[in-house]
């Protein structure tokens, strides 16, 4: 499990990355372009994939990954269950949202 407090301690490590409100949600942003947001509410993040990671992870377990129900799920976004996810497998997912997001010249290398 893990908490919003490793959500955010990530998110925000990662180059010019801003925290800010998006609507009833906490957002992260870099270059004011979401990549991730967390929800009080149902406790989960909604992570900006891209295609292809959205269906690693989700084929990963969906009961954790899963792409959100609408056209907005057809375009990355993705729902993970804050509750199920480990820290590890949600850094992973942070950062592959992140570069799918940012610019080219702040992109993480994946580590191998």
């Amino acid at each position: 499990m893990a908490s919003v407090d490793f959500l955010k301690k990530v998110a925000l490590s990662f180059a010019e990355t801003q925290e800010a409100p998006h609507f009833e949600k906490t957002s992260f942003r870099i270059k004011n372009k979401i990549f991730a947001t967390y929800d009080s509410k149902e406790n989960n993040a909604c992570l900006k994939l891209s295609i292809i990671d959205q269906h690693v992870f989700s084929s990963y377990n969906p009961k954790i990954f899963a792409p959100l129900p609408n056209k907005w799920g057809l375009q990355g976004w993705t729902i993970v269950n804050m509750a199920l996810v480990a820290e590890s497998m949600l850094q992973d997912a942070l950062q592959c949202a992140y570069n799918e997001v940012a610019p080219k010249k702040l992109r993480i290398s994946p580590s191998v």
